[in-house]
């Protein structure tokens, strides 16, 4: 078997067919990007918000998420703009109605406001979360408790009572033009 050799104009369009996509994606890039890069010092901001830490007595991180604290993370999903926020779990012997309750309290005398939930409630414990907002430094907030831990992974480990995360939340430009800081519970 003879192998001839590549003439110069079959390399070049092997080059252009193999660099075409990266020249796309390199295109994109320079157009939108990651437009999480450059939020650290906003997502740090949102991790030390002292509501994360505000939990109500007798609250702790469950068995499988003891050392962890708050996470950061900034959302980009490329259909809008991208979502920072800072989360905690916590485990907790009492009832739904006592965390909404407790955080009520918390956000109230921390300057938040109570965002309406849209969907009817039938009984305290079957709620699945509540929301408040505010404005800090020219930034609208979010502050989301969420009791739909079902699907995290690790799931909160609870030996006794429920499980919820505490969310603090905010656009990557700070804005709520579009009504995208909202509660969805």
């Amino acid at each position: 078997m003879f192998s001839t050799p590549c003439s110069a104009s079959s390399r070049a369009a092997l080059a252009v067919i193999l660099l075409l996509p990266a020249a796309f994606l390199g295109a994109c890039t320079a157009l939108g990007g990651d437009s999480c890069q450059g939020t650290e010092d906003e997502l740090e901001r949102l991790a030390a918000q002292p509501l994360l830490d505000a939990a109500p007595a007798h609250a702790a991180a469950p068995a499988n998420y003891r050392g962890q604290g708050v996470t950061t993370a900034c959302d980009d999903d490329s259909s809008g703009k991208p979502w920072l926020h800072a989360d905690r779990i916590y485990a907790f012997p009492g009832t739904r109605a006592d965390v909404i309750a407790h955080y009520t309290r918390a956000a109230s005398a921390a300057g938040w406001q109570y965002e309406h939930n849209p969907s009817p409630i039938a009984a305290p414990d079957t709620v699945e979360g509540a929301c408040w907002t505010r404005t800090d430094k020219g930034r609208h907030l979010l502050l989301d408790v969420d009791f739909r831990t079902d699907a995290y992974s690790p799931r909160p480990q609870v030996s006794d009572g429920i499980a919820y995360e505490v969310s603090i939340g905010s656009t990557s430009d700070g804005s709520n033009d579009d009504g995208e800081a909202t509660c969805w519970h």
